[in-house]
């Protein structure tokens, strides 16, 4: 059964443009790295979680918190092309790409992705989220997705889309499924033309032809960007711990 041979790669790079070593970052004592990999671990399905990093401080972390964790080039120029060289050494038939600025990930929403990919017709799945925040339609580092009818995505987009909702809109979550094999060709197809302007790896997929599977999640996540970001997943945190 192929939902038995299942794993998570969280792609880690130490460097990040904005908010270098984030993955470091404390929130509410420990690394986000570390609520990270707590979050996953949390899935019924995943069989192994492990960690791909370009550093060696990212290793310590991990070993201190009892995660495995391989080392992978530091030539990578995107998370996907890291999960793939870790993917590569390891005995699964989905491979969930799980983004490492992503401390609120848990494992129903991973489960969810693997059940997608258990239809030998979903070589690709990732996750959205219903906002009805209209004000955050304009903001371009809230990445929108529309679907057919069916749930599977027609495109993504860093501008308003659809052109004027009157309600609510979706919200892509960049945690990403794929059977091992697509991943393996994916990540070498050339860079395409709305990728580039969009700034969006997914849409190589679409431009290619190739089907992605949404699936809708209860709320979006609060992933980290820049340092401020921190203090918006401790009040979150602290929030829940009281409910």
């Amino acid at each position: 059964m192929i939902l038995e041979k299942a794993a998570g790669i969280i792609p880690v790079r130490y460097g990040a443009t904005r908010f270098p070593g984030k993955a470091l970052a404390a929130i509410l004592g420990r690394p986000m790295i570390q609520w990270v990999y707590e979050g996953a671990k949390r899935s019924k399905l995943l069989k192994r979680i492990i960690i791909a990093t370009d550093d060696k401080r990212i290793i310590k972390a991990a070993d201190g918190f009892g995660a495995e964790a391989v080392m992978t080039s530091t030539d990578h120029v995107s998370g996907t092309d890291r999960v793939a060289e870790a993917a590569a050494q390891v005995d699964a038939e989905i491979i969930i790409n799980i983004q490492g600025d992503e401390p609120l990930v848990d494992g129903e929403m991973l489960d969810a992705l693997v059940i997608a990919l258990d239809d030998p017709s979903v070589p690709m799945a990732t996750l959205m989220a219903k906002v009805t925040d209209m004000a955050l339609l304009q903001d371009s580092h809230v990445v929108k997705v529309v679907t057919d009818k069916n749930g599977f995505a027609l495109y993504f987009s860093r501008s308003p889309l659809p052109y004027q909702p009157p309600d609510h809109f979706f919200q892509h979550i960049g945690i990403y499924g794929y059977r091992k094999d697509f991943l393996m060709n994916f990540h070498r197809l050339p860079v395409s033309r709305l990728e580039r302007i969009e700034q969006l790896e997914q849409l190589r997929v679409l431009e290619n032809g190739l089907p992605i599977q949404m699936i809708e999640i209860r709320r979006p996540t609060l992933s980290v960007d820049v340092p401020q970001d921190i203090i918006k997943i401790e009040k979150f945190l602290k929030a829940r711990a009281h409910e």
